[in-house]
């Protein structure tokens, strides 16, 4: 009886989980399953970004760190995220050529990036893209998306009973689909969201959206020096052709934008 009731719960919840925390992204229009509240959500984000300064060397004056805010702020002047406290950090890290950004406005640059950034409008495309990630809330997504597959297992555990070689079969299995069938899948597509997104912003903030193809072609020649990608089935990440044809259907928008900008 304890696990019958236990069963019923969980199936309630994540039923009443479903259909309570709709969301819908910005610019593109999709919709979202959002669990966590935006307060949360940028307190960890504050709270993981004052980590990371505490740990990782950061590079404070010079020139790339000039262009760093100059280029964030003109981003973040188009992007609507209420109460967002912008910080932009860069990083000292010439082997990792990547940039994040988290909830509340914090976002990082790494050093390495910026040999392939080449121009401010190739940071431009890194930051926007990185921004247009905190305006969609893709981090709160995915752990929203993470808390029902927890959930959604427990509720599969409670209900394959006592066989533990069954149980643990179809457990397996559940991880693996989960996996390969959901959680990466729906990191591509955030992924190309931010770009579409990203590309949006950058014209907004008067950088030629042109720039954002060449950024990601010089990217995927960096990429392929250093021996290549997994399978995109097998990636968070979209291909590099893949999401460099994405934004090439997206040029025409974007220069709309731009030109409405570089009027104003």
């Amino acid at each position: 009886m304890h696990v019958s009731k236990r069963f019923v719960f969980l199936v309630t919840a994540v039923a009443v989980a479903a259909l309570t925390a709709c969301a819908t992204a910005p610019e593109t229009g999709r919709s979202q399953l959002i669990l966590i509240d935006s307060a949360q959500e940028t307190k960890l984000g504050f709270q993981a970004f004052r980590e990371m300064k505490r740990k990782k060397p950061i590079v404070t004056s010079g020139s790339q760190a000039k262009r760093l805010q100059r280029v964030g702020k003109r981003i973040a002047a188009v992007a609507k995220v209420p109460h967002a406290q912008w910080e932009f950090v860069l990083f000292k890290d010439s082997d990792s050529a990547n940039a994040f950004a988290l909830p509340g406005g914090k976002v990082g640059v790494y050093t390495g990036i910026l040999p392939v950034t080449k121009n401010e409008a190739g940071l431009a495309t890194v930051i926007a893209h990185e921004i247009a990630h905190v305006t969609a809330r893709h981090g709160a997504e995915r752990m929203s998306q993470s808390t029902l597959i927890d959930m959604g297992g427990l509720v599969l555990s409670g209900a394959l009973g006592q066989n533990k070689a069954t149980h643990d079969m179809v457990m397996q299995a559940y991880s693996l689909g989960t996996t390969v069938g959901v959680a990466l899948p729906y990191s591509r597509k955030q992924e190309l969201e931010a770009d579409h997104v990203g590309l949006l912003y950058m014209a907004r903030a008067g950088y030629d959206p042109r720039q954002a193809v060449a950024f990601w072609q010089r990217f995927a020649e960096y990429g392929r020096k250093r021996g290549g990608k997994p399978l995109e089935f097998l990636s968070t990440h979209p291909l590099d052709k893949t999401r460099i044809a994405a934004l090439k259907r997206l040029m025409p928008k974007a220069l709309q934008e731009y030109k409405r900008a570089k009027r104003s």
